[in-house]
């Protein structure tokens, strides 16, 4: 019965490690990832389309989320990216009950007590945790009511927000309290003008998928410096190198535009974003450079992506970013 409790608890470890690295490798999937910059709305998921109804959130990008125009829209991916992948228990205080269920079962049933005999161990723990929560809460309540005490009264005039009947302000929060201390704010409306586009230029945006794929499957850095951003310019760059290290050249041949759908389109000052999202068939092609032996893929496919374009008002459009659907 003994070496039965064993197998039983070390089959179920087993099962965790399984389900945690199958967690990782798909967290690290994906060719090319999601790159470059949206302006205000680089950490803010695209509006959902037909033909994208979601994008992976950025992975690479110089913009940073803690400056003043992102720090809200990095809050809404971050939110965003924690509940599409809660993890093998969930996220938040479920999760962590869930895991130490597991793990007291596990380590009765190692110890000879049953999967249940672990729990009272279990319940102690749970009693000094729900205590250290209520301190937390109550002290930073505390310190809450000692900052609004000792301010300004020109700051406490602004934190406790607009005069009764003057209406809401810009920054009125739809929430306060402990509202907002457990993350109740109402989320904040996306930065930027709409701006109305023309046809012209959704066949810009169909010309420079083509041209793109053309000039990286060249090497040609002089066309894609002509067509995207300085920061996509350096990603291209980069992976060109590692395939030149690599010692294999990557093409991407007949391309065709299948379905597009625009995502939105706004302004930030002087510069205009429009994020497209582009369904299209292609071939992708990994060739090995002394032999031209094709080592990956070289058969047709569709793929699904969103593409960010920018341009200066009046100007012409660059590739600004990409992500994955």
């Amino acid at each position: 019965m003994m070496r039965h409790r064993w197998l039983i608890a070390l089959a179920a470890i087993a099962t965790v490690f399984v389900f945690v690295a199958a967690d990782y490798a798909d967290a690290r999937s994906g060719r090319g990832g999601s790159m470059g910059s949206r302006g205000s709305r680089t950490f803010t998921p695209p509006a959902a389309t037909n033909t994208a109804p979601t994008a992976a959130p950025m992975q690479r990008s110089v913009t940073q989320p803690s400056t003043p125009a992102t720090a809200g829209a990095a809050g809404t991916a971050s939110a965003a990216g924690a509940a599409a992948r809660p993890g093998l228990f969930g996220g938040g205080m479920l999760g962590g009950l869930a895991a130490g269920f597991i793990g007291a079962g596990l380590f009765g049933m190692l110890f000879g007590s049953g999967f249940m005999g672990g729990m009272g161990g279990f319940a102690s723990i749970l009693g000094l945790l729900l205590q250290i929560g209520l301190i937390i809460i109550v002290a930073r309540l505390a310190f809450a009511w000692w900052q609004r005490r000792n301010a300004p009264p020109a700051a406490a005039m602004q934190s406790a927000g607009p005069a009764a009947g003057a209406g809401p302000g810009p920054n009125t929060q739809a929430f306060g309290g402990l509202g907002a201390m457990f993350g109740g704010n109402a989320p904040a409306a996306p930065a930027g003008t709409p701006v109305t586009l023309e046809k012209s230029d959704f066949d810009d945006f169909e010309t420079l998928l083509g041209d793109i794929q053309a000039a990286y499957s060249a090497e040609d850095l002089a066309a894609l410096r002509a067509r995207s951003t300085p920061e996509m310019m350096s990603y291209f760059a980069e992976e060109l190198t590692d395939n030149a290290s690599r010692g294999v050249v990557n093409t991407v041949t007949d391309v065709k535009l299948l379905q597009g759908d625009l995502s939105e389109a706004w302004r930030e000052g002087d510069r205009e974003y429009a994020t497209v999202a582009m369904h299209f068939a292609l071939t992708d092609s990994t060739v090995d450079r002394a032999s031209g032996r094709t080592v990956e893929g070289g058969t047709p496919g569709e793929v699904t992506e969103l593409w960010t374009f920018m341009r200066l008002r009046g100007g012409e459009w660059l590739l600004s970013a990409i992500q994955q659907a």
